[in-house]
């Protein structure tokens, strides 16, 4: 009985130790303000071919982001041939859903959507904690009430949302140019959930 109180303990001490301090960094003075660049230009259409992995059923077409005012973006993830699968409305904290195939039309899967879709488009955030491994810098953040890591230090090259230490979401950036990642995935890893874009400007 002793030893698996032991056991217990020594499990639940691993298991409530942060994400950063399992990846050897160290807490560093916190720059206050964080700018994500990605999608926040209003000048610009942001459209990428896309493609959308939800348990077996796969989704692919265009995907497009619009900055229409501050804090006010338009997601639209439409086929190929131009036919909606989905068009969300993000405008401040009012989230509006425009349309969304029956097939998506799913409480948890609006739900996880929302989240990442509100994820890339929050150009200014608040820094809770910043940390240093000595190679890069992360700066820790809080988007309704998630923990979201920001990786690089001039540059976003990776966004973690991560719970008791682990990782749950992965978004990373790559082939990044003048503010656009040429590629964007975004995968999450408690279920079986992907998402790749591709730029197409």
């Amino acid at each position: 009985m002793k030893r698996f109180l032991i056991i217990s303990i020594c499990f639940l001490f691993v298991a409530c130790v942060s994400y950063p301090k399992k990846h050897n960094f160290e807490e560093i003075e916190t720059q206050s303000i964080l700018q994500n660049p990605y999608f926040s230009d209003a000048n610009k259409d942001y459209v990428y071919k896309a493609t959308i992995t939800v348990y077996d059923k796969v989704f692919g077409g265009i995907f497009i982001v619009k900055k229409i005012e501050t804090d006010h973006h338009r997601v639209v993830f439409t086929t190929e041939m131009g036919n909606k699968i989905l068009d969300f409305s993000f405008n401040k904290n009012d989230f509006q859903i425009n349309y969304i195939l029956e097939a998506l039309n799913k409480k948890l899967l609006i739900n996880l959507l929302k989240k990442d879709f509100e994820v890339l488009i929050t150009e200014h955030l608040n820094v809770r904690t910043s940390f240093s491994n000595h190679t890069e810098t992360v700066n820790q953040t809080l988007i309704d009430k998630d923990d979201y890591f920001y990786f690089g230090d001039l540059i976003i090259n990776k966004i973690v949302r991560a719970n008791h230490g682990k990782e749950k979401v992965v978004f990373t950036f790559s082939e990044i140019n003048d503010n656009i990642a040429q590629q964007i995935q975004i995968q999450h890893l408690n279920i079986k959930f992907k998402m790749l874009l591709k730029s197409i400007n």
